[in-house]
């Protein structure tokens, strides 16, 4: 088996893997990050979410192979203080329930509003819409984004 260098976190990491195994097993089973979670395997819930070179993508589908150079974050490297300002909305707005889906809405919103810092509540829908919450929190979840929005404006 290869053996991959990934820049994590802002720190390059050694796994020594398959090439086709999913950066989520990756980062969960073999670099012990487990804020980011496995859902459904199929890209559909967005519990995988991570960064890859500031975009959002779900972990579960991507290769390590196809990872290359790119810049990997994950719930755990948003901030090493817990103080990103969507952390700090999802604390002030109460918006998770059971949590499992938090770190991919998570950090669906952060690629989202680092691209539109001022979104509409429409436009926050359009970009949450392909993560799924189990228990249904989409109302605190769209006031959290919002609610981070108004705080990166200050």
């Amino acid at each position: 088996m290869p053996v991959y260098k990934l820049m994590v976190n802002g720190k390059e990491r050694k796994v020594d893997v398959a090439d086709d195994t999913p950066l989520l097993w990756v980062l969960r089973d073999h670099l012990g990050l487990p804020g980011t979670k496995f859902g459904c395997g199929m890209g559909q819930c967005g519990a995988c979410t991570i960064h890859l070179n500031g975009s959002a993508v779900k972990s579960c589908l991507l290769p390590v192979s196809a990872v290359g150079t790119s810049k990997v974050t994950t719930i755990e490297g948003l901030s090493a203080k817990g103080d990103h300002p969507l952390q700090l909305a999802w604390d002030e707005e109460d918006v998770p329930q059971c949590g499992y889906c938090q770190a991919g809405q998570i950090m669906t919103a952060a690629a989202f509003l680092a691209r539109n810092p001022n979104p509409t509540e429409q436009q926050v829908m359009d970009a949450m819409h392909g993560n799924i919450c189990r228990c249904g929190a989409y109302h605190r979840i769209r006031q959290g984004v919002l609610a981070a929005a108004r705080k990166k404006k200050k």
